[in-house]
């Protein structure tokens, strides 16, 4: 079968199309990136959103916020007392590595700002590029593994033995394509993202309703 040409930039127009422009960003600071991570784990959007609001209402979401609330207070809210120590963990390593402004490791170049973010536990070189893209810090198309699955069955880049490589892999493809603009790529990131969990998904991918499976190797490969 001849491979079909694909291309990064159309096929992000046409997930546009198909979804509409992605919601506004629920926050653009590095704190509260790491606090949206870390209340829950393995709940879907609607769920986390739920906790993450009331963590802002009725706790704060600064790093003081957070050290003077009572464990008590965030178990009831996150509802699983190991959300509770990580968000403790989180805020201390904020105060006692980083002065407590996260901006300023924004501020560094590249590496040194990923580097430091990933000393915040649950936060790998994914996390870190993510949180340095919802800031507007530097264009780097972050991928979430909904976002990395899709571009692997499409045909972009190489599922390895291990995600790192295979995160790479897909980004070495995909490099030439991508803008240097934080909002373009924002927006790509979050169309990936949509499109992994309500269509390409792990398991029963709905391929025949997907606006793209003219051009993805996975589909025309079954």
């Amino acid at each position: 079968m001849k491979t079909p040409k694909r291309s990064f930039k159309k096929i992000i127009q046409k997930l546009k199309s198909y979804y509409g422009p992605p919601l506004p960003r629920k926050t653009n600071d590095p704190f509260a990136l790491i606090l949206w991570e870390k209340v829950a784990y393995l709940v879907d959007d609607v769920k986390r959103e739920r906790i993450f609001d009331e963590l802002r209402e009725k706790v704060g979401l600064l790093q003081s916020d957070i050290l003077n609330a009572s464990t008590d207070q965030l178990d009831e809210i996150t509802k699983a007392q190991r959300h509770s120590s990580k968000l403790k963990e989180c805020a201390l390593l904020a105060f006692n590595e980083f002065g407590g402004d996260l901006n300023a490791v924004l501020k560094l170049p590249v590496a040194k700002s990923i580097k430091a973010l990933r000393q915040f536990p649950g936060i790998g070189e994914p996390g870190a590029e993510k949180i340095l893209l919802f800031t507007g810090t530097q264009p780097i198309m972050a991928l979430d593994s909904n976002g990395l699955r899709v571009l692997l069955r499409l045909g972009f880049g190489e599922e390895k033995k291990n995600y790192t490589a295979s995160y790479r892999s897909v980004r070495e493809a995909i490099a030439d394509e991508v803008r240097d603009d934080c909002d373009t790529l924002l927006e790509a990131h979050q169309l990936l993202r949509q499109h992994g969990k309500s269509i390409c998904k792990t398991n029963k991918p709905r391929c025949n309703d997907c606006p793209v499976n003219q051009v993805c190797l996975f589909f025309l490969n079954r």
